[in-house]
Parts: C-alpha cells; sequence; structure tokens
C-alpha cells in the first residue's frame, strides 16, 4: 500500500500526463498546486513508484509516465469521477430513442464514439436463438456447394461446402427436402436433437452432405447470434499514442475486421456487475496491449443482454469515458425496453 504523499503524487502525475502527454518532470510536480513537497523529495517519491513498478521512464526523457499498473492503481483508488452535465445526459438521450434493435444498436455506438473520440462498441447477444425457416443446396462445382439458411427473423446466411464426391441436383434437393422437413420452425439445438439418430440409418453419402450442412448452419447461426456495431475506428489514427506504431495499429485494426475476440472481451462485462476496465495487457489481448477498454453491460426485462464498450489508448480521460459508457448502457437498456 501506498501512503497518503505516494499516493497524492501519483494521481497528480497521472492526471497531468493525460491531460498533456509529456513525461512529468521533479520538477513540474513541485510547482503543482497541492503537493507542498521538495524537489528532493518528489524525485526521491518517484524512484519508490519506479521501483514498485506504477510508473516509468521512458528512453528520451528525465520525466516519468504511468504503467498499466500504475493506471489500475489510478482507477481503482485515486480517480475523481467527473459527472455529466445535465444538458449533456439530454443530448445523450436525444441520440437513444426507441427504434429497431439493430438502429438502437448503432446509434449508441456512434454515441459512444462522438462523445469520447474513441471506437464504440455496442453488442447484443439474441434474446433467443433463431429459428430456421428453410435450408437449401446450389451446385457450384464439382465438388463445392452452396448452402442457403432462411431464418424466421428474415436472415439469410451463405455457407459453402466442400464434399467428397459431387451431388445431383436431386440428391441436393432430396436432403433439403428432408432437412426442411426436420428444421423448420426449430432452433439450431433442437435440429441437432431430432435428427442426430437418424443421420445414422442414412448412406454414407448422404450423411456426409447432411454432417457438413448441419456443422455449417451451427457455425451461421452462432455468427449471427450476437449484433455487434462498432463506431469511430478511425479516431484512433488521430491518437498519437497509437498512430506512431503502424505495425500495432495495423493489428488493431485486424481485431476489429475479425471481431470474434472482442466480442469473447465484452461479453465478460455480461458476467459482472457495472463498468468493467480492462487496461493494456489485461484484456488477453496482444493488439490490445497499449489501449484500454471500458465495458458496462446492460438489461432488458430484468435480464443483462449485452454490452457497450469504449476502446481508447491507455492515456485517456477515465474520470469522463467510465461515465459516458455507463449513462449509455443504461439509456440504451430504457430505449430497448420500450420497442
Amino acid at each position: 500500500m501506498l501512503d497518503k504523499r505516494a499516493q497524492t503524487l501519483l494521481k497528480t502525475l497521472i492526471e497531468r500526463y493525460i491531460a498533456e502527454g509529456q513525461p512529468v518532470g521533479s520538477r513540474t510536480l513541485s510547482r503543482h498546486p497541492g503537493l507542498e513537497l521538495s524537489p528532493a523529495t518528489i524525485r526521491n517519491v518517484m524512484s519508490d513508484l519506479e521501483e514498485m513498478g506504477f510508473i516509468v521512464s521512458p528512453h528520451t526523457s528525465a520525466g516519468r509516465i504511468p504503467t498499466p499498473r500504475g493506471y489500475r492503481l489510478f482507477v481503482d483508488s485515486l480517480l475523481t469521477m467527473k459527472p455529466l452535465e445535465r444538458a449533456e445526459i439530454s443530448e445523450m438521450q436525444g441520440a437513444i430513442q426507441p427504434d429497431q434493435p439493430q438502429r438502437l444498436i448503432n446509434q449508441a455506438s456512434q454515441l459512444l464514439s462522438q462523445l469520447t473520440h474513441f471506437a464504440g462498441v455496442v453488442i447484443a447477444p439474441r434474446l433467443q436463438q433463431p429459428r430456421i425457416r428453410q435450408i437449401e443446396f446450389l451446385n457450384l462445382s464439382e465438388k463445392r456447394i452452396l448452402l442457403i439458411i432462411v431464418t424466421e427473423n428474415g436472415d439469410v446466411q451463405n455457407r459453402i461446402l466442400y464434399t467428397q464426391r459431387s451431388y445431383t441436383p436431386s440428391e441436393l434437393t432430396e436432403a433439403a427436402n428432408y432437412l426442411n422437413q426436420n428444421c423448420t420452425g426449430l432452433d439450431f439445438a433442437q435440429v441437432k436433437l431430432r435428427i442426430h439418430d437418424e443421420l445414422r440409418q442414412l448412406s454414407a453419402d448422404m450423411t456426409e452432405l447432411m454432417t457438413a450442412a448441419l456443422d455449417a448452419s451451427g457455425q451461421a447461426i452462432t455468427d449471427t447470434s450476437s449484433q455487434y456495431a462498432i463506431s469511430g475506428e478511425h479516431n484512433l489514427l488521430e491518437v498519437e499514442d497509437l498512430s506512431a506504431n503502424m505495425g500495432k495499429l495495423r493489428k488493431l485494426f485486424a481485431l476489429f475486421d475479425q471481431k470474434t475476440r472482442l466480442v469473447q472481451l465484452l461479453d465478460v462485462s455480461n458476467r459482472a456487475e457495472g463498468v468493467q476496465i480492462f487496461i493494456g495487457g489485461e484484456s488477453g489481448i496482444a493488439s490490445l496491449d497499449e489501449c484500454s477498454v471500458i465495458t458496462a453491460p446492460y438489461e432488458v426485462d430484468g435480464r443483462i443482454v449485452g454490452s457497450v464498450g469504449v476502446i481508447g489508448p491507455t492515456r485517456m480521460a477515465y474520470e469522463r469515458v467510465i461515465p459516458i459508457v455507463d449513462i449509455t448502457a443504461k439509456l440504451l437498456a430504457s430505449a430497448l425496453s420500450k420497442t
């Protein structure tokens, strides 16, 4: 545990660094009102903080900057939250009005991006797994078949199947008819349960096609089981802390394109209460090592159904971003409950 003097100095250093983006030296801190410490004392305390891993000295400067561990102590124990103004909250309410769920999700991600100037993300798992309306097969080439899956909510998913042998149009029609007779109106879990044993009674060739179709259907249903929106990725190009390393920035944008691991990270907040903050390597995703992710879950009818989040540099105004994420989650929950 740090004593009061060390906590105050660390808090002041981090706030100064967040505001100005430059390493903070002992002389700068000695002139800060409220510290009332000599430069020599400040140097000694900073040396202790560095030894404990809360701050570090860049090679190009005698000043110090916070480490992820320093940021963690700051947001957990030292942060002075800055409540949003009533006018700001009113503007946020106006930006998220009851509408179709997908539009609401897009509105929320755009709002997060606009208010923070970082990337805004919203993930909303479907309340129920979609049910299958129709399945069709279409020959593309000798051993390539297009699987078309239509769900009852109107989603259409296409998957290419690679088979060991070619199938005639009549065989594909037979397979489609069989699946439609057994699958229509059921979700994927029910489909697997119903026809698992029956597949054993089909010929080996048809079993291969059916199994491939079921595997691809399961992947398609899983891929569409979460509505996902991200806005403002381009804002991160303007963040000096991130744009200075184009290699890492490219990996970050690749993460946005792939989305799977990012979805998994934000889903963690679905199992927690309130705002969650992941600083640097805490996310477990290498491309986010120089970023912070702030998330909050939201509810519909008393049940957590999704999460909202902001992705930005570790040097961000946490006292402002945290309430923005928290209030956006509450406004989105309210709007979805009215749709």
